[in-house]
């Protein structure tokens, strides 16, 4: 029987929340930083968003499995951004819609969120590592 990656659905909502609260920092507060670090943070921070949400969902899926999910729907809704209807671009136009849907198609966002991904597994993989050498 394989071994259940421990995860606690609290925590991942906690990181949930708060990379939220990260990423809506970055791109709607004036912190005075770079457009590029508004842009591309706030995207890496939304990709782990998903990530986290994942893992809130399905706790007993290792990093790998809830990596793979977040990339398909963080490459879904980008890719969702080549297909104009007039519900999708009126739902684009407002603040919320363009920051869970996106405006404009990215090869470049793809990469970023599969990064951004990447990097929130390897966060859950490290945090449930530490987690069974404390236990033990």
């Amino acid at each position: 029987m394989a071994r259940r990656h421990p995860r606690s659905r609290a925590r991942s909502a906690l990181l949930v929340a708060g990379t939220l609260a990260a990423g809506l920092a970055i791109r709607k507060l004036p912190l005075g930083l770079p457009p590029a670090i508004v842009k591309h943070g706030g995207s890496v921070l939304w990709a782990m968003m998903i990530y986290w949400i994942v893992s809130t969902g399905l706790p007993t899926w290792k990093p790998v499995r809830g990596g793979i999910v977040a990339a398909i729907v963080t490459t879904a809704t980008e890719l969702s951004q080549l297909y104009h209807a007039p519900v999708l671009d009126a739902a684009r136009r407002t603040g919320l819609g363009a920051l869970l849907l996106g405006r404009v198609f990215s090869v470049w966002d793809v990469l970023t969120y599969a990064v951004a991904v990447a990097l929130a597994a390897a966060i859950d993989q490290w945090l449930a590592d530490r987690r069974t050498r404390t236990s033990k």
